[in-house]
């Protein structure tokens, strides 16, 4: 893994609504483009990524990229400060993609471990959108309590309405995640958590690609 790579944060591009026609790629889907996507941060910030404590990986064939977490952790109940009961970490990345291309992402899969009591409740939320765009998405997925096991969750967009990435035009992509966790109907002293990361370490978010060819000017 490359250390121009490493994040404090994950990233993603699920997008719903579609951008203006003229801004559209044409052809169909095509294969990856041999050259690799090049991925940097511009901004990163929140409470479930400190500095260092996330990387990304591109797929050598271009057709996934994956984060890995440290500590990225929400819990309540017991002894947990106030402010631990939820946690996120919105990143604005700069992607390059190779000449005559563009790109979206069809799915993202998150993991993660929870422990929650009965009566907890747990919830993982993502945003997404394109500088410049005034639409955000937001998917959202529940979790109850009695859980102690690792967690999934996958957002997806329906091939018709990816939202592609302006062709010839350098726009930052942002993602906003977010871990929340609350006693519920719980022992208030008893502590429940949901991570985005794993006892090893080796928890992965991973963003699935799709491709187009972009017209020629």
């Amino acid at each position: 893994m490359a250390t121009g790579l490493l994040l404090s944060g994950a990233i993603a591009a699920l997008l719903t609504s579609a951008l203006p026609a003229q801004q559209q790629p044409s052809g169909g889907f095509e294969d990856p483009p041999p050259d690799k996507i090049v991925i940097k941060v511009a901004t990163v910030n929140g409470s479930g990524c400190p500095q260092g404590t996330a990387a990304v990986a591109v797929s050598e064939d271009n057709t996934a990229f994956t984060v890995t977490y440290s500590d990225y952790l929400a819990q309540a109940g017991g002894d947990s400060a106030p402010t631990a009961f939820r946690k996120n970490c919105q990143l604005n990345l700069l992607v390059h993609v190779p000449q005559g291309f563009t790109y979206a992402v069809a799915s993202a899969d998150y993991r993660g471990f929870a422990a929650l009591q009965p009566g907890a409740k747990g919830t993982q939320r993502a945003s997404y959108y394109f500088q410049g765009s005034p639409n955000t998405e937001y998917r959202t997925h529940p979790f109850s309590g009695p859980l102690n096991d690792n967690w999934q969750a996958t957002d997806t967009t329906d091939w018709a309405q990816l939202v592609w990435a302006p062709c010839g035009v350098q726009r930052n992509f942002n993602i906003n995640t977010e871990l929340r966790v609350s006693t519920g109907t719980s022992d208030p002293e008893e502590v429940s958590f949901m991570t985005m990361d794993s006892t090893d370490g080796d928890i992965s978010t991973v963003y699935h690609l799709a491709w187009k060819e972009c017209p020629e000017s």
